[in-house]
């Protein structure tokens, strides 16, 4: 086996999954769905249905729970779903939130992988 064909260790919160699972939790409101790019990408490809935008360099202070800037619509027990352009991005940000105590973190990849996956796509 070879490192890029290993998920996430198995005590992790970091979960893999794949891009129609994700659209399907997304449908049912069962996680919170992150875009971390920066603005101006989603200016130019908007974002996907439902998805809050934090870049990921604002996610140190968003996601921080005993930050007075944490985000209110963030909740650590519940599942959260990250996304940017290509996948790594989200995967950074994905530890940044497993650090801070969320349980169940998910990296879907780029925007791309959630529209191939049956997601749709709004404007920002």
């Amino acid at each position: 086996m070879n490192f890029f064909s290993r998920g996430p260790a198995a005590n992790s919160p970091i979960k893999s999954i794949a891009p129609q699972e994700a659209v399907a939790k997304a449908k049912n409101d069962d996680v919170i769905l992150i875009d971390v790019r920066d603005a101006n990408e989603l200016a130019q490809t908007g974002k996907a249905e439902g998805a809050i935008h934090i870049p990921l360099f604002l996610l140190q202070t968003k996601a921080d729970p005993r930050h007075p800037e944490f985000h209110p619509d963030l909740d650590v027990d519940k599942p959260v779903m990250l996304y940017c352009a290509s996948g790594a991005r989200s995967g950074m940000a994905a530890k940044v939130l497993a650090q801070f105590g969320f349980k169940e973190v998910y990296n879907i990849g780029g925007l791309g992988h959630w529209v191939n996956g049956g997601g749709a796509r709004v404007a920002a």
